[in-house]
Protein backbone atom coordinates (compact mmCIF):
# COMPACT_ATOMS: atom_id res chain seq x y z
CA UNK A 1 0.00 0.00 0.00
CA UNK A 2 1.06 3.42 -1.03
CA UNK A 3 1.69 6.19 2.14
CA UNK A 4 -1.56 8.10 0.86
CA UNK A 5 -3.45 5.05 1.36
CA UNK A 6 -1.79 4.24 4.85
CA UNK A 7 -2.58 7.79 6.41
CA UNK A 8 -6.09 8.82 7.41
CA UNK A 9 -8.10 10.56 4.51
CA UNK A 10 -8.42 14.72 4.77
CA UNK A 11 -10.51 17.14 2.73
CA UNK A 12 -7.67 18.69 1.82
CA UNK A 13 -6.34 15.33 0.45
CA UNK A 14 -9.54 15.45 -1.54
CA UNK A 15 -8.58 18.68 -2.93
CA UNK A 16 -10.93 21.08 -0.45
CA UNK A 17 -8.43 23.57 0.90
CA UNK A 18 -10.59 25.52 4.09
CA UNK A 19 -7.88 27.49 5.29
CA UNK A 20 -7.40 29.01 1.29
CA UNK A 21 -11.13 29.48 1.48
CA UNK A 22 -10.85 31.32 5.10
CA UNK A 23 -7.75 33.57 3.06
CA UNK A 24 -10.45 34.39 0.40
CA UNK A 25 -12.96 35.78 2.81
CA UNK A 26 -10.62 38.00 4.33
CA UNK A 27 -9.50 39.59 0.86
CA UNK A 28 -12.76 40.08 0.08
CA UNK A 29 -14.46 41.97 3.15
CA UNK A 30 -12.80 45.36 2.29
CA UNK A 31 -14.76 45.51 -1.29
CA UNK A 32 -17.79 43.93 0.63
CA UNK A 33 -18.18 46.88 2.98
CA UNK A 34 -17.95 49.60 0.57
CA UNK A 35 -21.69 48.15 -0.94
CA UNK A 36 -23.02 48.57 2.31
CA UNK A 37 -27.04 51.02 2.63
CA UNK A 38 -28.08 51.47 6.28
CA UNK A 39 -30.78 48.68 6.54
CA UNK A 40 -27.89 45.98 6.23
CA UNK A 41 -27.11 44.49 9.59
CA UNK A 42 -24.11 42.71 10.62
CA UNK A 43 -21.08 41.93 8.64
CA UNK A 44 -19.75 39.45 5.96
CA UNK A 45 -19.13 35.96 7.45
CA UNK A 46 -23.10 34.66 9.45
CA UNK A 47 -24.60 32.21 8.39
CA UNK A 48 -27.75 34.69 6.33
CA UNK A 49 -27.54 38.06 5.41
CA UNK A 50 -29.68 40.87 7.19
CA UNK A 51 -32.24 43.31 5.85
CA UNK A 52 -33.86 45.35 8.06
CA UNK A 53 -37.33 45.56 5.96
CA UNK A 54 -38.76 47.78 8.40
CA UNK A 55 -37.34 50.31 5.54
CA UNK A 56 -40.33 49.54 3.20
CA UNK A 57 -42.51 50.51 5.69
CA UNK A 58 -43.12 53.87 3.96
CA UNK A 59 -44.34 52.17 1.20
CA UNK A 60 -48.44 51.74 1.15
CA UNK A 61 -48.02 48.00 -1.11
CA UNK A 62 -44.74 47.02 -1.30
CA UNK A 63 -43.82 44.08 -3.88
CA UNK A 64 -40.82 42.54 -3.97
CA UNK A 65 -39.29 41.73 -6.88
CA UNK A 66 -36.33 39.07 -7.46
CA UNK A 67 -34.21 38.01 -10.32
CA UNK A 68 -30.94 35.54 -10.88
CA UNK A 69 -28.58 34.80 -13.64
CA UNK A 70 -25.00 34.22 -14.38
CA UNK A 71 -22.64 35.50 -16.75
CA UNK A 72 -22.49 32.41 -19.37
CA UNK A 73 -19.10 31.07 -21.24
CA UNK A 74 -17.93 35.14 -20.90
CA UNK A 75 -16.52 33.06 -17.78
CA UNK A 76 -13.50 31.24 -19.89
CA UNK A 77 -12.70 35.04 -21.32
CA UNK A 78 -11.56 36.18 -17.88
CA UNK A 79 -10.09 32.80 -17.05
CA UNK A 80 -7.44 32.53 -20.29
CA UNK A 81 -7.01 36.39 -19.89
CA UNK A 82 -6.23 35.94 -15.83
CA UNK A 83 -8.62 39.20 -15.52
CA UNK A 84 -11.51 38.20 -12.63
CA UNK A 85 -12.42 41.85 -11.28
CA UNK A 86 -14.72 42.64 -13.94
CA UNK A 87 -16.80 39.50 -14.16
CA UNK A 88 -18.53 40.20 -11.05
CA UNK A 89 -19.57 43.83 -12.57
CA UNK A 90 -21.09 41.60 -15.66
CA UNK A 91 -23.28 39.19 -12.57
CA UNK A 92 -24.76 42.65 -11.08
CA UNK A 93 -25.92 44.14 -14.11
CA UNK A 94 -27.62 40.50 -15.45
CA UNK A 95 -29.22 40.44 -12.33
CA UNK A 96 -29.86 44.07 -11.27
CA UNK A 97 -30.81 45.52 -14.62
CA UNK A 98 -33.56 42.52 -14.97
CA UNK A 99 -35.17 43.94 -11.48
CA UNK A 100 -35.30 47.27 -12.44
CA UNK A 101 -37.25 46.69 -15.28
CA UNK A 102 -40.68 46.47 -12.96
CA UNK A 103 -39.49 50.04 -11.73
CA UNK A 104 -37.97 48.00 -8.65
CA UNK A 105 -35.45 49.68 -6.73
CA UNK A 106 -32.48 46.63 -6.15
CA UNK A 107 -31.92 46.12 -2.66
CA UNK A 108 -29.56 43.83 -2.16
CA UNK A 109 -27.97 40.81 -4.07
CA UNK A 110 -25.80 37.38 -2.86
CA UNK A 111 -23.77 35.39 -4.82
CA UNK A 112 -22.12 31.75 -5.73
CA UNK A 113 -18.57 31.49 -6.51
CA UNK A 114 -17.69 27.92 -8.18
CA UNK A 115 -14.14 26.79 -8.59
CA UNK A 116 -12.20 24.26 -8.77
CA UNK A 117 -9.31 25.12 -6.50
CA UNK A 118 -9.34 28.29 -4.01
CA UNK A 119 -7.21 31.16 -5.38
CA UNK A 120 -7.71 33.39 -2.27
CA UNK A 121 -6.46 36.63 -4.77
CA UNK A 122 -8.73 35.69 -7.84
CA UNK A 123 -11.97 35.20 -5.79
CA UNK A 124 -11.23 38.25 -3.64
CA UNK A 125 -10.97 39.87 -7.31
CA UNK A 126 -14.37 38.65 -8.59
CA UNK A 127 -15.78 39.63 -5.24
CA UNK A 128 -14.34 43.21 -5.98
CA UNK A 129 -15.96 43.06 -9.54
CA UNK A 130 -19.38 42.08 -7.90
CA UNK A 131 -18.94 44.69 -5.04
CA UNK A 132 -18.16 47.83 -7.42
CA UNK A 133 -21.17 46.93 -9.87
CA UNK A 134 -22.98 46.65 -6.67
CA UNK A 135 -22.04 49.98 -5.72
CA UNK A 136 -23.21 51.20 -9.65
CA UNK A 137 -26.51 49.65 -9.18
CA UNK A 138 -27.24 50.86 -5.33
CA UNK A 139 -27.58 47.50 -3.30
CA UNK A 140 -26.01 45.93 -1.24
CA UNK A 141 -23.92 42.73 -0.84
CA UNK A 142 -25.21 40.99 1.80
CA UNK A 143 -23.71 37.65 1.58
CA UNK A 144 -22.41 34.96 -0.91
CA UNK A 145 -20.97 31.72 -0.87
CA UNK A 146 -17.62 30.34 -2.33
CA UNK A 147 -17.44 26.38 -3.50
CA UNK A 148 -14.12 24.43 -4.41
CA UNK A 149 -15.39 21.38 -6.67
CA UNK A 150 -11.91 19.54 -7.17
CA UNK A 151 -12.12 16.68 -9.42
CA UNK A 152 -15.53 18.15 -11.46
CA UNK A 153 -13.67 21.57 -12.14
CA UNK A 154 -10.06 22.31 -13.18
CA UNK A 155 -7.74 24.11 -10.81
CA UNK A 156 -8.70 27.87 -13.05
CA UNK A 157 -11.70 26.72 -13.76
CA UNK A 158 -14.81 29.09 -12.12
CA UNK A 159 -18.67 30.25 -12.79
CA UNK A 160 -20.53 32.96 -10.75
CA UNK A 161 -24.40 33.40 -10.45
CA UNK A 162 -26.34 35.66 -8.38
CA UNK A 163 -29.51 36.28 -6.89
CA UNK A 164 -31.26 39.66 -6.05
CA UNK A 165 -34.10 41.86 -4.58
CA UNK A 166 -35.85 44.64 -4.83
CA UNK A 167 -38.89 46.48 -3.92
CA UNK A 168 -41.49 49.06 -5.80
CA UNK A 169 -44.74 50.45 -4.70
CA UNK A 170 -47.00 48.29 -6.09
CA UNK A 171 -49.44 51.49 -8.04
CA UNK A 172 -45.49 52.26 -9.69
CA UNK A 173 -45.61 48.73 -11.07
CA UNK A 174 -43.98 49.07 -15.12
CA UNK A 175 -45.16 46.52 -17.82
CA UNK A 176 -47.18 45.49 -20.58
CA UNK A 177 -50.63 47.07 -18.71
CA UNK A 178 -49.42 50.62 -19.05
CA UNK A 179 -48.25 50.82 -22.69
CA UNK A 180 -50.26 52.26 -25.31
CA UNK A 181 -50.38 53.14 -28.76
CA UNK A 182 -48.75 55.81 -29.63
CA UNK A 183 -45.98 55.61 -27.23
CA UNK A 184 -42.41 55.82 -28.22
CA UNK A 185 -39.58 53.25 -27.73
CA UNK A 186 -36.36 54.53 -26.62
CA UNK A 187 -32.93 52.79 -26.74
CA UNK A 188 -30.00 52.96 -24.75
CA UNK A 189 -26.88 51.91 -26.11
CA UNK A 190 -24.87 49.01 -24.40
CA UNK A 191 -21.26 49.01 -23.81
CA UNK A 192 -20.34 45.88 -26.36
CA UNK A 193 -21.72 42.31 -26.30
CA UNK A 194 -22.68 42.98 -22.37
CA UNK A 195 -22.76 38.63 -21.11
CA UNK A 196 -24.55 37.11 -23.52
CA UNK A 197 -23.85 35.17 -26.93
CA UNK A 198 -20.52 33.85 -26.04
CA UNK A 199 -21.19 30.65 -26.68
CA UNK A 200 -21.95 31.74 -30.26
CA UNK A 201 -18.97 34.66 -30.34
CA UNK A 202 -16.51 32.04 -29.23
CA UNK A 203 -16.82 29.55 -31.81
CA UNK A 204 -17.07 31.88 -34.57
CA UNK A 205 -14.17 33.99 -33.55
CA UNK A 206 -11.63 31.60 -31.85
CA UNK A 207 -12.72 28.14 -33.49
CA UNK A 208 -13.71 29.41 -36.84
CA UNK A 209 -11.53 32.60 -37.48
CA UNK A 210 -8.67 31.37 -35.91
CA UNK A 211 -8.13 34.92 -33.77
CA UNK A 212 -6.54 35.13 -30.29
CA UNK A 213 -7.71 37.07 -27.42
CA UNK A 214 -4.17 39.01 -27.33
CA UNK A 215 -4.42 40.22 -31.40
CA UNK A 216 -4.64 43.63 -31.37
CA UNK A 217 -7.72 44.59 -33.52
CA UNK A 218 -7.84 47.91 -35.36
CA UNK A 219 -11.44 48.69 -34.99
CA UNK A 220 -11.66 48.32 -31.73
CA UNK A 221 -8.44 50.13 -30.98
CA UNK A 222 -7.51 47.47 -28.08
CA UNK A 223 -6.90 43.29 -28.17
CA UNK A 224 -9.64 41.38 -28.74
CA UNK A 225 -9.80 39.85 -25.29
CA UNK A 226 -9.84 43.07 -23.63
CA UNK A 227 -13.37 43.85 -25.70
CA UNK A 228 -14.44 40.77 -25.30
CA UNK A 229 -14.22 41.58 -21.44
CA UNK A 230 -15.62 44.56 -21.21
CA UNK A 231 -17.68 45.25 -18.65
CA UNK A 232 -21.70 44.67 -18.67
CA UNK A 233 -23.25 48.25 -18.53
CA UNK A 234 -25.58 48.81 -15.27
CA UNK A 235 -28.55 50.54 -16.12
CA UNK A 236 -30.25 50.50 -12.60
CA UNK A 237 -29.76 53.99 -11.38
CA UNK A 238 -30.56 55.29 -14.84
CA UNK A 239 -33.71 53.96 -14.77
CA UNK A 240 -34.96 55.10 -11.75
CA UNK A 241 -33.84 58.34 -12.57
CA UNK A 242 -35.89 58.41 -15.46
CA UNK A 243 -38.72 57.36 -13.43
CA UNK A 244 -38.65 60.26 -11.43
CA UNK A 245 -38.57 62.71 -13.86
CA UNK A 246 -40.32 61.16 -16.96
CA UNK A 247 -43.61 58.86 -17.21
CA UNK A 248 -42.18 55.99 -18.19
CA UNK A 249 -44.51 52.66 -18.94
CA UNK A 250 -41.93 49.67 -19.27
CA UNK A 251 -38.23 48.77 -19.79
CA UNK A 252 -36.86 45.69 -21.32
CA UNK A 253 -33.59 44.67 -20.56
CA UNK A 254 -31.66 43.12 -23.58
CA UNK A 255 -30.30 40.06 -22.80
CA UNK A 256 -30.10 36.60 -24.34
CA UNK A 257 -32.66 36.00 -27.24
CA UNK A 258 -31.63 39.67 -28.39
CA UNK A 259 -33.50 42.85 -29.00
CA UNK A 260 -36.88 41.90 -30.70
CA UNK A 261 -37.79 39.05 -28.80
CA UNK A 262 -37.04 40.97 -25.07
CA UNK A 263 -38.96 43.85 -26.19
CA UNK A 264 -41.72 41.62 -27.27
CA UNK A 265 -42.01 40.38 -23.48
CA UNK A 266 -43.19 43.77 -22.57
CA UNK A 267 -45.73 44.64 -25.32
CA UNK A 268 -49.54 43.88 -24.74
CA UNK A 269 -51.95 41.67 -26.80
CA UNK A 270 -52.93 44.18 -29.32
CA UNK A 271 -50.12 46.08 -29.89
CA UNK A 272 -46.90 46.39 -31.97
CA UNK A 273 -43.31 47.49 -31.61
CA UNK A 274 -41.67 48.78 -34.39
CA UNK A 275 -37.95 49.57 -34.32
CA UNK A 276 -35.66 51.04 -36.86
CA UNK A 277 -32.29 49.70 -37.46
CA UNK A 278 -31.76 52.54 -39.13
CA UNK A 279 -31.60 54.44 -35.83
CA UNK A 280 -28.10 53.60 -34.72
CA UNK A 281 -25.01 52.20 -35.98
CA UNK A 282 -23.98 48.72 -33.89
CA UNK A 283 -20.76 48.39 -32.72
CA UNK A 284 -17.71 46.90 -34.66
CA UNK A 285 -17.73 43.58 -32.41
CA UNK A 286 -20.99 43.31 -33.88
CA UNK A 287 -19.81 43.24 -37.74
CA UNK A 288 -16.68 41.68 -36.63
CA UNK A 289 -18.56 38.29 -35.50
CA UNK A 290 -20.53 38.53 -38.53
CA UNK A 291 -18.62 39.00 -41.38
CA UNK A 292 -16.03 36.58 -39.50
CA UNK A 293 -18.51 33.68 -38.93
CA UNK A 294 -20.95 34.37 -41.96
CA UNK A 295 -23.92 34.97 -39.18
CA UNK A 296 -27.14 36.39 -40.67
CA UNK A 297 -28.39 39.37 -39.56
CA UNK A 298 -31.33 37.63 -38.46
CA UNK A 299 -29.05 35.03 -36.39
CA UNK A 300 -27.16 38.01 -34.92
CA UNK A 301 -30.32 39.91 -33.92
CA UNK A 302 -31.66 36.87 -31.90
CA UNK A 303 -28.05 35.86 -30.16
CA UNK A 304 -26.55 39.88 -29.30
CA UNK A 305 -28.31 43.28 -28.28
CA UNK A 306 -26.53 44.86 -31.52
CA UNK A 307 -25.67 47.84 -29.53
CA UNK A 308 -28.90 47.99 -27.57
CA UNK A 309 -28.87 46.97 -23.91
CA UNK A 310 -32.04 48.48 -22.25
CA UNK A 311 -35.12 50.08 -23.81
CA UNK A 312 -37.64 52.44 -22.32
CA UNK A 313 -41.32 52.90 -23.78
CA UNK A 314 -42.92 56.04 -23.06
CA UNK A 315 -45.64 58.33 -23.80
CA UNK A 316 -44.54 60.53 -26.87
CA UNK A 317 -44.95 63.62 -24.76
CA UNK A 318 -42.36 62.45 -22.41
CA UNK A 319 -39.75 61.79 -25.12
CA UNK A 320 -37.56 65.07 -24.89
CA UNK A 321 -37.62 64.80 -20.82
CA UNK A 322 -36.41 61.35 -20.82
CA UNK A 323 -33.49 62.16 -23.42
CA UNK A 324 -32.23 64.72 -21.68
CA UNK A 325 -32.32 62.77 -18.40
CA UNK A 326 -30.39 59.96 -20.15
CA UNK A 327 -27.94 62.74 -21.55
CA UNK A 328 -27.14 64.00 -18.02
CA UNK A 329 -26.25 60.91 -16.54
CA UNK A 330 -24.01 60.11 -19.68
CA UNK A 331 -26.13 57.39 -21.47
CA UNK A 332 -26.30 57.39 -25.00
CA UNK A 333 -29.86 57.26 -25.78
CA UNK A 334 -32.38 57.86 -28.85
CA UNK A 335 -35.45 57.45 -30.33
CA UNK A 336 -35.82 54.36 -31.78
CA UNK A 337 -39.11 53.14 -32.47
CA UNK A 338 -42.84 53.24 -32.02
CA UNK A 339 -45.56 51.61 -30.12
CA UNK A 340 -48.86 50.76 -33.06
CA UNK A 341 -51.67 48.80 -33.04
CA UNK A 342 -51.00 45.42 -34.23
CA UNK A 343 -51.84 43.88 -37.56
CA UNK A 344 -52.91 40.63 -38.72
CA UNK A 345 -49.68 39.43 -39.15
CA UNK A 346 -47.19 41.12 -36.70
CA UNK A 347 -45.44 39.75 -33.84
CA UNK A 348 -44.85 41.79 -30.75
CA UNK A 349 -41.46 43.66 -32.07
CA UNK A 350 -40.41 43.50 -34.85
CA UNK A 351 -37.04 45.43 -36.82
CA UNK A 352 -37.54 47.29 -39.51
CA UNK A 353 -34.69 49.04 -42.37
CA UNK A 354 -30.98 48.29 -42.44
CA UNK A 355 -28.61 49.56 -39.57
CA UNK A 356 -27.01 53.22 -40.44
CA UNK A 357 -23.59 53.20 -41.80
Amino acid sequence: MSETETTGASYAAAGVDIEAGDRAVELMKEWVKKTQRPEVLGGLGGFAGLFDASALKRYERPLLASATDGVGTKVDIARQMGVYDTIGHDLVAMVMDDIVVCGAEPLFMTDYICVGKVHPERVAAIVKGIAEGCVLAGCALVGGETAEHPGLLGPDDFDVAGAGTGVVEADRLLGADRIRAGDVVIAMASSGLHSNGYSLVRHVLFDRAGMRLEQRVEEFGRTLGEELLEPTRIYSLDCLALTRTAEVHAFSHITGGGLAANLARVIPDGLHAAVDRSTWTPGAVFDLVGTAGRVERLELEKTLNMGVGMMAVVPAESVDVALTTLADRGVDAWVAGEITERGEHTTGATLTGDYAA
